[in-house]
């Protein structure tokens, strides 16, 4: 009598070792795609932060290069508001300020409008005028800008 035993499947070992091998990849993976998905955060949030404090400071900028006179702060001082006098009248005076973590511009009487969005905080908001006397307005503009989590 001959039995023949032909083996079908996988032993015990063969098993625990293909689902060893499979844990290793599929962590490995993963991990990688954890660290790529931060990056792209990261990344975006810089992107954000840069762009919301470049925008506010030409706008600031280039309405000081357009303005007439700077109402304050005076020469040699700082101050948390930027007034500036401007060719058209209905837009005296034209107030730079912070308002809850927002820069905002105010023209006249109009409403104030934000020049950075919620995405971002802005703090510590410093004009200082270093003018001279004969000199067009000359104003060291500071600002920190925090994404919010």
């Amino acid at each position: 009598m001959t039995y023949n035993f032909q083996q079908k499947g996988f032993t015990l070992i063969e098993l625990l070792l293909y689902m060893s091998l499979s844990v290793i990849v599929i962590f490995t993976t993963s991990m990688f795609l954890i660290t790529l998905l931060e990056s792209r955060v990261k990344n975006q949030t810089i992107a954000t932060v840069d762009l919301e404090g470049n925008q506010a400071m030409t706008i600031i900028t280039q309405t000081l290069r357009n303005a007439v006179s700077i109402n304050s702060p005076v020469t040699g001082t700082d101050s948390a508001v930027l007034s500036l006098e401007t060719e058209n009248a209905l837009n005296n005076p034209t107030v730079f300020s912070l308002s809850g973590g927002v820069i905002t511009m105010q023209e006249g009487g109009n409403l104030p409008v934000a020049l950075t969005s919620n995405l971002v905080i802005i703090s510590n908001l410093n004009f200082r005028n270093l003018s001279r006397p004969g000199t067009p307005g000359n104003v060291d503009v500071n600002f920190t800008v925090d994404h919010i989590h």
